[in-house]
């Protein structure tokens, strides 16, 4: 599974939705208590399970070693992975034609809805309006957007646009949620 993040962000690189340091993903397995996330600012094309950064969950807190360095982004990985019974990886890229689609007025679940081949494996949720990147507002605005709540950890949506961003995706493996950005 981790080594699944490691090929899913070289495929993203070689499409173009990631430049070489952009993008995280994560993954946390069923019930466990650690959350596996990209690294901040390290190339993607060459992430490898041995670069993951390891965070323990205690108390519903995240444990951050000293010297690692968790992809900014960490705080929407923490929330679209608490509390979840069943594993869960999330994919966050850039595709600059989404963004685009998204910058021009198009409404992504709307038009979505008119595609059989999108909608019947791909849940898509409303976009996230302009927030500033690795913040806590983008995280808790994506975590809202897809349907997650503390109540609902499996939430209701599988992918999200963000606002003048870029997507983020989830699924139970790194190739799903990657599939439901392909669509």
């Amino acid at each position: 599974m981790i080594t699944a993040i490691g090929d899913v962000l070289r495929r993203c690189y070689e499409r173009g939705w990631i430049t070489t340091r952009d993008g995280n993903c994560s993954v946390r397995r069923a019930k466990s208590v650690y959350l596996y996330v990209t690294p901040s600012g390290w190339r993607k094309t060459i992430v490898h399970p041995e670069h993951m950064v390891k965070i323990k969950l205690v108390d519903g807190k995240l444990q951050v070693a000293p010297g690692t360095n968790p992809s900014g982004e960490l705080h929407m990985h923490y929330l679209l992975t608490r509390g979840m019974n069943r594993t869960r990886a999330v994919v966050h890229v850039h595709p600059t034609h989404v963004v685009a689609a998204i910058y021009r007025g198009f409404d992504l679940q709307k038009i979505c809805k008119d595609f059989p081949e999108i909608y019947r494996y791909t849940r898509i949720g409303p976009t996230v309006p302009v927030l500033p990147a690795i913040s806590s507002e983008l995280g808790e605005a994506t975590a809202q957007a897809l349907g997650v709540t503390e109540r609902n950890p499996a939430g209701d949506f599988d992918i999200v646009g963000q606002a003048n961003h870029g997507v983020c995706s989830m699924a139970p493996d790194p190739w799903s949620a990657y599939e439901h950005i392909e669509r």
